[in-house]
């Protein structure tokens, strides 16, 4: 049976994982955290989840040391922002717990922080912008394309909920990344975020990046390869959460598999 400790449950995300993993034979939630000081430290996170009682309490994350030392998870899984991800790794790691992080919007500072954590206390983790299986295909598919492609323009469009506070979205900036590491070139150099103004032409080395936010929209994500006389379009939609937390449970079931001291991603979950 694998333990697990769930951050953010009472949210939307958390509260379908907690839903997601008291379906599985071989998981339990054994701790269930929120907000520092949370006004619902206490409840049963089964009940807040409505899902009958679970006998987990919520509890506040300014205890979650104490909580994880506790309850003893085998792996914590982490669906928050990154200010309190960033501190949930660090007392994690320290706890010996393995990890499961799908939060984005991390600073270069935190990523390296994370990645510290991780190998000094060699513990095993998953850490990755989307945990969609299908969007995991779509950056093996950009992979492979983009080399036969190099000399069409490329751009990136992403479209996402108007709650979402990061932008671009981790899973553009991957597939950016994806895109330049298949054309050798550095992100920071052609990367080009939205365009106001007389910019000038485009030029060909450059890559566009685009964010739209509004309404109820799960998460789209589009790789234009664009030539003369002819398009190709790559695109993932996400239609709802569950395809993210299908992924989790995989993400959760692998990490017995995993290497201590490395952080693993879904290419090495999906086996791509």
């Amino acid at each position: 049976m694998i333990k697990v400790a769930v951050t953010g449950a009472a949210g939307r995300m958390g509260s379908g994982i907690v839903r997601k993993i008291t379906e599985q034979e071989d998981m339990e939630v054994v701790a269930a955290i929120e907000m520092p000081n949370t006004p619902l430290a206490g409840n049963d996170i089964g009940l807040q989840a409505g899902i009958g009682e679970l006998n987990v309490p919520i509890t506040g994350s300014e205890d979650l040391e104490n909580t994880l030392n506790k309850t003893q998870p085998d792996v914590l899984v982490d669906f928050t922002i990154a200010p309190a991800a960033a501190q949930t790794i660090q007392i994690a790691s320290k706890c010996g717990v393995n990890l499961v992080v799908g939060t984005t919007g991390f600073s270069q500072e935190q990523l390296d922080a994370n990645l510290k954590a991780v190998v000094d206390n060699k513990i095993k983790s998953v850490m990755t912008y989307n945990f969609s299986i299908g969007v995991n295909v779509f950056f093996k598919v950009i992979r492979d394309l983009t080399p036969i492609l190099n000399d069409f323009d490329i751009e990136i469009i992403e479209a996402h909920h108007n709650q979402k506070e990061d932008s671009p979205s981790g899973t553009a900036v991957t597939a950016l990344e994806t895109v330049c590491d298949a054309l050798g070139r550095d992100p920071n150099e052609v990367a080009v975020y939205g365009r106001h103004g007389h910019v000038g032409k485009r030029t060909k080395q450059e890559i566009g990046v685009h964010a739209i936010r509004g309404g109820d929209i799960t998460g789209d994500h589009t790789v234009l390869y664009v030539g003369d006389g002819e398009r190709l379009e790559v695109k993932h939609t996400a239609h709802k959460r569950e395809v993210f937390i299908a992924g989790v449970i995989r993400a959760i079931r692998y990490i017995p598999n995993a290497e201590p001291g490395k952080i693993s991603d879904m290419t090495d979950v999906l086996g791509i």
